[in-house]
């Protein structure tokens, strides 16, 4: 697999080998080994979900706090999705800046975000489904949302406004702005602290 990090610091793109033969497809969707060796730190995976989508369903822009916050690795089973991670680090070079990966069943790509990075998709098709394997369980009173439509982030959904499917959640989440007014955003030091933290465990693997 080929994996290149995109241009909001500690997120990347994984390209896997696909193996074609006459009884279909075959394909290393993860590995923790080449992960580790790419991204230089220890991922410890606790949890596994997965959404079903309709086309235009928007889901995000959603976070963690940190510590210990939630990096998750993110593909497509089914269908389509533009999967989108925002810089919402307060201190960061590159704050309220945002990268996106298409995920599909052609490539069969995935992305992994790591803790203190905002997370959102937008489903391309019908009946897309997102398996994402993450770092901590869910906590309802840590995890959290940015409004997806935020001008000043201004992320490209590829879908006509009038056809995107919000939850009143994600609609009522503040905008970037009012999020680290009122000190709800990871800091950059934070952030890296963490997951320097982390670094060391790839030995003991």
């Amino acid at each position: 697999m080929d994996i290149r990090e995109l241009s909001v610091p500690g997120s990347y793109e994984i390209t896997p080998n696909l193996l074609r033969d006459d009884r279909g497809m075959f394909f290393e969707w993860y590995r923790f080994d080449k992960l580790t060796e790419a991204t230089g730190r220890s991922v410890d995976l606790r949890q596994g979900n997965t959404s079903v989508s309709k086309r235009g369903a928007v889901r995000g822009i959603h976070f963690a706090d940190v510590p210990r916050g939630q990096a998750k690795y993110v593909t497509a089973l089914n269908g389509a999705v533009l999967d989108f991670v925002v810089d919402i680090r307060v201190g960061s070079p590159t704050f309220g800046q945002w990268d996106s990966v298409l995920l599909d069943t052609e490539d069969r790509r995935a992305i992994f975000l790591s803790e203190g990075l905002g997370h959102c998709f937008v489903a391309l098709t019908d009946d897309a489904t997102v398996s994402y394997l993450v770092t901590d369980v869910y906590s309802p009173g840590r995890e959290h949302g940015i409004n997806p439509l935020d001008p000043a982030i201004g992320l490209e959904l590829p879908i006509p406004a009038d056809e995107l499917l919000l939850s009143a959640k994600d609609i009522e989440a503040p905008t970037l702005a009012e999020a680290a007014e009122s000190g709800l955003l990871p800091t950059w030091e934070a952030a890296t602290a963490f997951v320097a933290s982390l670094s060391g465990s790839k030995e003991n693997q």
